[in-house]
């Protein structure tokens, strides 16, 4: 049996999470990966047989996605060719972690495309709502990478089909400390915001991973570091908490470790406005942005005792074997027309 298993490259989350998807899917069938996106920073320690720039959004420095920049790197006819060539019919299953090249290329070529992904989660009336509607967003949701069914993650089991986060083997086995210091990983933030916000806390020491330096540096209680897989788990596990994003397996694995957290959802990525609210609903502190008005709150919060502590199972095994038994004789998907796929592309670079 072939196997297309399709990740998202935009950010770290998807190729996290794929670690240990991936070696579960070998087990059962012949594997190839496919990745599209421009912004992770994150490398697989598996070959990678097809790689696309496909529909990325590229992080700001402000707090949000740079829509300028991400509509430069989104060209309607490359996007629409690396569909085109997509070999998804050289496959007996397409396993889709929200890449939307697979998942068009399915639906024009009338393949099955199986969603198991975070993103689909949201698409449940059960899971918690942010109190803003955003038609732009749930339209990026919705119609991203379309799926024929889909398995899902979230913090907390809401629905039949949704699972608790895979948490990738290397946290698992960290050794878990408190060395008193504060991880921070928000990519959407430049390096002069931060340490402009954070110098203003002095009673914590922060050890920011940010994605735009290359060489790591100190300005005063503030460490700048490169993006580094094998660091960042480490700075984690030994850390007081986590400041990060309204991602999803950061937090996740923030709270598999049972430190203290604190996100800050992204501006106009809609996605983390979902996130934040089923933290919130475990008792997760939010604050909407970096800014003079919540430098109090972040002040509260490095004084707190705060915690919430969940266990996460591991079930990535049991979650492929249970996604495998119930597709391997599924049928082929209808099939889309070019024009529903401009229609789509146009809304979302509008």
């Amino acid at each position: 049996m072939k196997i297309l298993y399709a990740i998202q490259g935009t950010g770290n989350g998807h190729l996290s999470r794929a670690k240990d998807v991936i070696p579960a899917l070998m087990k059962r069938a012949h594997v190839d990966i496919l990745i599209s996106g421009v912004q992770a920073d994150i490398d697989l320690p598996f070959p990678v047989k097809y790689a696309y720039k496909g529909l990325s959004f590229i992080f700001g420095k402000g707090g949000g996605v740079d829509m300028l920049a991400t509509y430069k790197a989104n060209r309607v006819r490359r996007v629409w060719n690396e569909i085109k060539n997509c070999p998804v019919k050289d496959y007996d299953l397409v396993i889709n972690d929200f890449e939307p090249i697979s998942a068009w290329a399915c639906r024009l070529k009338g393949v099955k495309c199986i969603g198991l992904s975070h993103q689909s989660a949201l698409r449940s009336k059960k899971v918690p709502v942010p109190s803003h509607s955003d038609p732009m967003g749930w339209a990026v949701l919705k119609f991203y990478a379309p799926c024929n069914s889909y398995y899902s993650f979230h913090f907390k089991k809401y629905d039949d089909q949704i699972f608790t986060p895979i948490i990738r083997t290397e946290i698992r086995e960290q050794e878990m400390s408190d060395e008193g210091h504060y991880t921070v990983y928000l990519p959407a933030y430049g390096d002069n915001k931060l340490i402009k916000f954070l110098s203003q806390v002095k009673r914590a020491e922060w050890q920011v991973f940010s994605k735009h330096t290359k060489t790591a540096y100190n300005v005063g209680n503030v460490k700048i570091e490169p993006i580094d897989a094998e660091k960042f788990g480490r700075s984690m596990a030994s850390a007081t908490g986590v400041l990060c994003g309204a991602g999803f397996e950061t937090p996740a694995e923030a709270l598999y470790l049972s430190k203290k957290l604190l996100v800050i959802p992204m501006k106009r990525q809609y996605e983390q406005h979902f996130n934040a609210e089923g933290l919130k609903d475990l008792g997760v502190p939010v604050v909407k942005k970096l800014n003079k008005k919540n430098v109090k709150n972040i002040r509260k919060w490095v004084k707190s005792d705060q915690h919430v502590s969940i266990h996460f199972p591991d079930e990535t095994q049991f979650i492929v074997d249970k996604v495998l038994e119930e597709h391997i004789q599924s049928q082929l998907a209808p099939a889309i027309t070019k024009s529903s796929f401009f229609s789509f592309l146009k809304l979302k670079l509008s």
